[in-house]
């Protein structure tokens, strides 16, 4: 007799569900991490003119999959991985994937609202896929001509089709602060909630430098959260790459070593920025540490005040206005898909800070299962916190209207 195989997350979910007994859930989850799957057109049609024989583009591979080749940088982006949503693990290849076998709502919006609405999902902040990997390319004018396309067609296309439910983050290249500033301003006015920074800036200069302080303030002043995501800088996992566009290794050990490793790349910026002091010349300052998790932030709080409280004085470091941590949980927001232990600490940090996300249509996503596993995590929340995490603070952070699900 045939045995019958079933889908390991769905086993996980049903195993669980004694969790969820007398749970609930609020009404109207908000992702704060979701993605496109860029069109094949998204940057050959919309890049600069200049740069349209070298635009990023779809292209079959040698297992018969599509995959985005970008000029400059090594390797392709393949489609198996971008969009595997809803799929049993035991299912998601690399390759071996058409564009047009992907969620339809990877790059229409119309499409996108019917998908999110199975998962009770209300509104999305939304980032790039392709535009993830373009953060790390070598060339900072391409790189920005590849941004700005992108940015185009999010405002002309996706977004477009339901501005009140779709909010999605610009890219910059960031190649000068005048500049970036200057793109935060075009940005907003084409309807964006947010800025998906790169990384590592294009300029000499790091984030911490004071000759930043502008681009903080104009961040600010323009209601502009800034997210910092996973894969998005130059030594961070499969996207690292050379100054000459080389891939190099960011880990040790087997390839799934690499994962594990994901999060420190946002940490160290989180660092950049908490000690770079840039936090306390710029109070009001709001970041967004994006698919990194959570579950670390109380043990990462107390490393930052360690170190100041027992060796600020030989390194030279001088006082600060607050301990690292206060800048640390106020500043810094956090969004996580399926990590239990952001829940299970929620009490240890500020819960204010704390977003949930179902990352469609990554493999990494919660989705269509998200309602049953938040259900089955949740139980330890009270209904507060639970609004806050699932939709409220997402609500405050990037201006979204949700009075009526209050």
């Amino acid at each position: 007799m045939a045995t019958l195989v079933r889908n390991p997350i769905l086993e996980e979910l049903e195993r669980d569900a004694h969790k969820a007994t007398g749970n609930s859930l609020p009404e109207g989850l908000i992702s704060a991490d979701s993605h496109v799957t860029e069109p094949p057109h998204c940057y050959t049609d919309y890049i600069d003119p200049a740069f349209r024989d070298r635009a990023p583009r779809v292209a079959e591979g040698d297992d018969g999959g599509d995959g985005f080749v970008i000029e400059g940088m090594p390797g392709s982006i393949p489609m198996g991985i971008v969009a595997a949503a809803g799929k049993d693990p035991r299912d998601i290849k690399k390759g071996e994937t058409k564009f047009a076998d992907l969620h339809r709502g990877g790059w229409d919006g119309k499409a996108r609202l019917a998908e999110q609405d199975q998962d009770g999902v209300i509104a999305e902040i939304v980032y790039p896929s392709v535009g993830m990997v373009i953060c790390n390319h070598p060339d900072a004018d391409f790189k920005q001509a590849c941004m700005w396309a992108y940015n185009r067609w999010m405002a002309g296309e996706f977004m477009a089709a339901a501005p009140d439910r779709l909010f999605g983050m610009g890219q910059t290249a960031v190649r000068s602060v005048e500049e970036a500033i200057e793109d935060f301003r075009k940005l907003k006015e084409m309807g964006f909630r947010g800025i998906m920074m790169p990384g590592n800036p294009a300029t000499e200069f790091d984030y911490d430098d004071p000759r930043f302080d502008p681009l903080w303030r104009a961040a600010v002043e323009l209601e502009l959260p800034l997210g910092f995501h996973i894969l998005t800088t130059r030594d961070d996992g499969a996207n690292s790459v050379g100054q000459a566009g080389e891939r190099r290794s960011s880990h040790r050990g087997p390839p799934q070593n690499q994962s594990q490793a994901l999060r420190k790349a946002i940490q160290d910026i989180i660092g950049t920025f908490v000690w770079g002091r840039v936090f306390e010349r710029n109070p009001e300052l709001r970041i967004v540490s994006v698919e990194a998790d959570a579950g670390w932030l109380p043990h990462f709080a107390y490393r930052m005040d360690h170190g100041y409280k027992r060796h600020r004085f030989w390194m030279k470091q001088g006082d600060m206005e607050k301990l690292p941590s206060e800048y640390l949980l106020e500043n810094v927001y956090l969004t996580f898909q399926d990590d239990w232990t952001a829940f299970r600490m929620a009490d240890m940090v500020n819960p204010r800070r704390l977003m949930w996300a179902n990352d469609f249509p990554h493999s990494d996503s919660t989705w269509p299962w998200s309602q049953q596993l938040l259900l089955n995590q949740t139980g330890n929340l009270t209904e507060q916190q639970k609004k806050w995490i699932l939709r409220d603070n997402a609500a405050e952070l990037y201006k979204i209207d949700v009075s009526k699900y209050q």
